[in-house]
């Protein structure tokens, strides 16, 4: 593995918001929801992984066509016989127990709410699909955010991408309900994908059909997907004009929520690089997305109002047309983004030998302490970081010097930081 192909963009901070409107509580996730119900081991091993992860927040999916696939006598009633819990409550029970915050997602429409349709289809009512965001905020009253669908700018997601739709018949009724349920939810729209894609609309656009068809939010979530993963990092390489937003060009995105929806707050539910091998189209090196992983924590640090960036996924897709962006292949080997993720490491800034970097340590709580490397040779002594992990250290440092941060506590490295 060649340290010198570790960034192929140079990291320009100034893409991001200046600190001044940073977000320093943001959380930091993880979604893989075939690999929590179904991967390798006892789901008591795979949320103790997570744990190990030091993820705060946990985005998964609760499908009402397979929970509800029948359609309940009393649909309020969730011990009602027609609902299926199945693996759910086991999932976010588990978290629960950890500490660790669910963010779900409620999508999926069964045959009987959509005239014997797909999923992608939206019900025929909207008060069955309160009723169902009701039932469940009420059985797991634990759970505070939630968002409702997911990118439904795109039509493999919602068939009919119309914001008035997903405004009337998804997302506004079950604010309503989820709230009726719980007060202290928050429940987030939008979900929207990085582009509309065929027959779809792009974020903004749909953005502007929610605000004219009154949507009522908590909070706007968004999938910054790369688009064009070969040449976009998290912080250049995006469209200037067009319809796509990504990490890159986020702002634009959060500068069209705070006109139309106030100050709320930004969640970036998934994102992610994939990686060659396996994917020798859309992926980038192991090296390359470990180092993204750094870059886009920094950025989602910096960038003002958003308080959520979630990883897409725990484990590669043992098929090809699924993602390939877990922190373990499909083999259950670790990549380097493994490391990246436990401690992610970004330069901020560089003048002449004066280099700033920003970290976490994040399994752990409270401060933590940790030591900085510079080309083998140790800076400093044992540091600590503050109360959520966070660190910022200007150190002296050249071009293409290696630096690698070290937990004593975890006894581990970080992914190495190549000072460009």
């Amino acid at each position: 593995m060649r340290l010198g192909s570790l960034v192929c963009a140079v990291l320009a901070a100034c893409a991001c918001a200046a600190s001044a409107s940073a977000s320093p509580g943001v959380q930091y996730g993880i979604q893989d929801d075939a690999w929590l119900l179904a991967g390798p081991g006892t789901l008591d091993q795979r949320l103790n992984q997570l744990q190990a992860l030091g993820v705060t927040t946990v985005r998964f999916s609760i499908h009402w066509d397979q929970v509800a696939p029948r359609q309940p006598v009393r649909a309020l009633a969730a011990n009602d016989p027609a609902y299926q819990w199945g693996g759910v409550d086991a999932v976010l029970d588990g978290l629960h127990a950890r500490g660790i915050q669910p963010l779900v997602t409620l999508y999926g429409t069964p045959g009987w709410a959509n005239g014997g349709a797909k999923p992608n289809v939206a019900p025929t009512s909207a008060t069955a699909f309160a009723d169902f965001a009701y039932v469940v905020a009420k059985r797991y009253p634990f759970v505070r955010d939630w968002t409702i669908w997911s990118e439904p700018n795109q039509r493999l997601s919602l068939l009919t991408p119309s914001p008035a739709l997903y405004v009337s018949r998804l997302l506004n009724p079950a604010y309503a309900a989820i709230h009726r349920a719980n007060p202290n939810a928050l429940v987030a729209g939008g979900v929207t994908a990085p582009r509309g894609n065929s027959g779809g609309l792009g974020p903004l656009a749909f953005l502007a059909g929610m605000k004219a068809a009154h949507a009522k939010l908590d909070a706007y979530a968004h999938n910054p997907y790369p688009t064009h993963p070969s040449v976009e990092s998290p912080f250049a390489g995006a469209c200037k004009t067009c319809d796509v937003i990504s990490m890159a060009n986020l702002t634009r995105l959060i500068t069209a929520v705070h006109r139309d929806f106030g100050n709320k707050p930004i969640w970036l539910t998934e994102y992610g690089y994939q990686t060659n091998p396996p994917d020798t189209v859309l992926g980038v090196p192991f090296a390359r997305q470990a180092a993204y992983i750094g870059q886009s924590a920094l950025c989602a640090y910096q960038l003002p109002g958003v308080t959520m960036l979630v990883q897409f996924l725990v484990r590669d897709d043992p098929v090809m047309s699924g993602f390939q962006s877990g922190l373990f292949t499909v083999a259950g080997q670790p990549k380097p983004s493994y490391a990246a993720f436990r401690f992610p490491l970004a330069q901020v800034t560089r003048r002449g030998s004066s280099v700033t970097v920003w970290g976490q340590v994040r399994p752990g709580s409270g401060a933590r302490t940790y030591r900085l490397q510079v080309g083998g040779r140790w800076v400093g002594g044992t540091m600590r970081t503050n109360g959520l992990g966070f660190l910022s250290r200007t150190i002296v440092a050249r071009r293409g010097a290696v630096v690698r941060l070290w937990s004593p506590q975890n006894r581990a490295w970080s992914f190495p930081l190549v000072v460009s």
